[in-house]
């Protein structure tokens, strides 16, 4: 894998992918991503890798519906695997407006699918990042595997679901060489404040409430974003192609003890802050339509098959993942402000 395409590499979990392979890793090849720039892609996440990798990094804005810049982009840099991050991707926009969803996570897919199977003869890979919320919802017990039937409760999750199955389908009938990996909830550096930990952090500073759903014993296992990473590189180098590959953190909360423990560590680095104790902060809302219980991931084929296992517990996770918010306080303010979609018009009109 010497050239490869990394679509949605600017949103969260795909700039760190990049961060990670370019400082991290043993690779010693050419990334190219590509990435439709809504609200979720911030460019700004990989400012610094453009200064440092520019032999090595290239970035086009470009919709992976659209099949002509996909093809161009496929043939002018020879690519030889794809690790397909982009996707709409949260479940309460979903619920207002599914159309998007269905639009980039199935015919997208499908797209980058098509090129990959007519390009067949110099491709190496091509690795889709799904989702533990295609399964559906657990109750107090039980725990997803990889055999598990899929039951998808929300439409984020049937449109990854649906992607899913024509990533398998495209081995089984064209013997393109696939691996699927399907996460627990991930967490850590870049990612947009509307997800729950960010949201909790940001709020807990400002002194703003700390809005939880229902009576916040839906519970999520959480995954440092870095520890995805290294296990994404382990599944694309060393995992059996036509194979999927749970990926889970072992840190299996409910959501009002995860959000007492954000307010825990923001008592001890913030002492100054003024709501204190932040738990004081915490309210209930009402409770979003269709929410899964239980969210609970078997990943102990990935440790037994390419001895991957988490190396970050949540205590450490999320005091690192606390602290950068801290630490960046200029990319919190261009995220909340919204001065980065200015940023993203004047450099990608």
């Amino acid at each position: 894998m010497k050239n490869i395409l990394i679509t949605g590499g600017s949103g969260f979990i795909g700039s760190n992918f990049i961060h990670y392979l370019l400082k991290e890793s043993n690779f010693s090849g050419r990334i190219i991503n590509i990435d439709k720039l809504t609200y979720a892609g911030n460019p700004e996440n990989l400012i610094s890798i453009e200064d440092e990798f520019k032999d090595r990094y290239s970035f086009f804005k470009v919709d992976i519906c659209d099949k002509e810049s996909l093809a161009n982009i496929f043939i002018k840099y020879k690519i030889d695997a794809i690790c397909h991050f982009a996707a709409e991707s949260h479940v309460d926009r979903s619920i207002a407006s599914p159309e998007a969803f269905i639009h980039t996570n199935i015919i997208g897919t499908f797209n980058l699918l098509e090129l990959a199977r007519t390009n067949q003869d110099h491709i190496e890979l091509f690795h889709h990042i799904s989702t533990d919320e295609v399964f559906g919802s657990l109750g107090d017990t039980g725990i997803f595997s990889e055999d598990d039937p899929y039951r998808p409760n929300s439409p984020y999750s049937a449109s990854k679901a649906a992607s899913d199955h024509l990533v398998r389908s495209y081995h089984k009938t064209y013997n393109l060489p696939v691996t699927i990996s399907n996460c627990s909830n991930n967490y850590g550096p870049y990612q947009f404040p509307e997800k729950l930990i960010p949201l909790m952090v940001l709020n807990a500073v400002e002194n703003k409430p700390l809005p939880i759903y229902g009576n916040g014993k839906n519970v999520r296992d959480w995954l440092f974003v870095n520890d995805h990473c290294k296990a994404i590189w382990t599944i694309m180098q060393s995992g059996k192609r036509g194979e999927t590959y749970n990926i889970g953190g072992n840190t299996e909360m409910e959501n009002l003890p995860l959000v007492e423990m954000i307010c825990d560590i923001l008592d001890d680095i913030l002492p100054e802050n003024g709501n204190r104790p932040h738990k004081e902060l915490i309210t209930f809302i009402k409770d979003r339509p269709g929410h899964d219980l239980r969210y609970a991931i078997d990943f102990s084929k990935l440790q037994r098959e390419l001895r991957w296992k988490p190396e970050e517990s949540l205590t450490s996770g999320l005091q690192k993942t606390i602290k950068w918010y801290l630490d960046n306080k200029d990319w919190v303010n261009h995220i909340k402000s919204g001065e980065y979609r200015t940023w993203i018009e004047s450099h990608y009109s």
